[in-house]
């Protein structure tokens, strides 16, 4: 029942004309109907002429402009206010047909458009006002019901064209909503795959890097010096498996629910953090790289996200030292715990031997570094070191301890 009832209030809704099409029906029928069975009983009281066809004619002219009120209000005011004036000035009663200037006058008000409202309101009360007086009524007693009458349309007139005004507000806010709703869906989905994009590059570079050292070193030495080529082809059976295991852990946080039935155990590993450098640091060694680790300060744990940044800006420091200086080279990485302050630094001498087999980036490491830094807040520097080599040191503020 409601829903029918729904259907037909969205087909008036949608087809305004046709509704205004059959109030000037309505209102007419209705009109003429009234003034057919009161003429004999007015003629008497106050000697009007007879409801002829000249009265039908003016009627219908009256009330037929009801149908175009909406699409066109002013003509429809004027039209019908015209042919009323005719209908009074033939010395007809005219209070049955009043209704139809009352409308298209509420019409007129109704509209956003207020150019002179205060004409049609002064003519609609004109026409108010010779009515009463041809019903001898006072000047005073036409006067205010005209004023009381045009007043009362004028109140809800005035009603329905705010109501209007604050529903298209409320409309155009409804639909800014929503642009800035999806403008920042798209924004939440740009950071994460940067954020993506980073984690990719860190994992790839890092274990790629030491693969491709080591695999050039297995051929290097694999007739002259078979223990070192098995211990290079370990390392890289070693480097490819955490390498798979992170991309696993990494792929699966793109997956759409978390209990899905074809996950597996391990999927989820926790995120790498500052926990597993000495990690990362002895699989560099076992590369060939030196690297020293110094830890000072009051180590505490970190929250994910910023342990995260700090693994991944030291692990790239590490993979380009290994990269670029070779397994000759000799890395410090010094981390220090203020009160309120990770201090980092990570930098080699540049090394004298073999160049790594990896290709020189295009300097989107150093950029995804400075943004993980950026993010949490901290502040990154990295460049050469006077007396060669290089160097990266970035701070990150966090919590102090207890």
């Amino acid at each position: 029942m409601r829903s029918g009832m729904a259907r037909g209030w969205e087909l008036l809704r949608r087809h305004p004309g046709m509704v205004d099409t059959a109030l000037a029906a309505v209102v007419g029928g209705l009109t003429l109907v009234f003034a057919l069975q009161t003429q004999h009983e007015l003629r008497a009281r106050y000697h009007y002429p007879p409801f002829g066809t000249s009265a039908i004619v003016l009627t219908v002219l009256v009330n037929l402009p009801l149908a175009i009120r909406r699409r066109w209000p002013w003509p429809a005011l004027l039209v019908s206010g015209a042919a009323l004036a005719a209908y009074t000035a033939a010395g007809n009663e005219s209070s049955e047909n009043l209704w139809a200037p009352l409308l298209t006058f509420y019409t007129v008000v109704s509209r956003p458009d207020r150019r002179a409202t205060k004409t049609a309101a002064a003519l609609t009360a004109a026409l108010w006002s010779w009515n009463a007086l041809e019903v001898k009524a006072s000047v005073l007693l036409a006067v205010g019901q005209a004023v009381m009458g045009v007043g009362v349309v004028w109140y809800f007139a005035e009603g329905i064209r705010n109501l209007g005004l604050r529903n298209t507000q409320l409309a155009q806010l409804t639909a800014q909503l929503h642009e800035e709703q999806a403008a920042r869906a798209l924004h939440a989905v740009t950071e994460e795959r940067m954020r993506i994009a980073r984690e990719l590059h860190d994992v790839l570079a890092h274990h790629l890097s030491v693969v491709a050292l080591q695999a050039g070193l297995a051929r290097y030495v694999f007739t002259g010096d078979p223990p070192t080529a098995s211990a290079a082809l370990d390392t890289i059976a070693d480097t490819t498996r955490l390498a798979l295991d992170e991309m696993r852990g990494l792929l699966a946080l793109l997956r759409v629910s978390p209990n899905s039935p074809t996950d597996e155990p391990g999927d989820y590993l926790p995120a790498p953090g500052l926990a597993q450098l000495p990690d990362l640091v002895e699989r560099l060694r076992g590369a060939g790289l030196g690297v020293d680790l110094t830890v000072t300060g009051d180590q505490r744990p970190l929250p994910p996200g910023l342990d995260l940044a700090a693994f991944r800006v030291l692990q790239e420091s590490l993979t380009n030292t290994l990269k670029h200086a070779g397994p000759t080279a000799h890395a410090e990485v010094e981390l220090h715990f203020d009160t309120n302050t990770l201090s980092a630094r990570a930098a080699d001498d540049g090394g004298t031997g073999l160049q790594a087999v990896a290709p020189v980036s295009g300097g989107h490491g150093l950029i995804g570094m400075r943004e993980r830094v950026n993010l949490y807040g901290g502040e990154l520097d990295a460049g050469p070191l006077p007396a060669g080599g290089y160097q990266v040191r970035f701070t990150l503020p966090i919590a102090p301890p207890g």
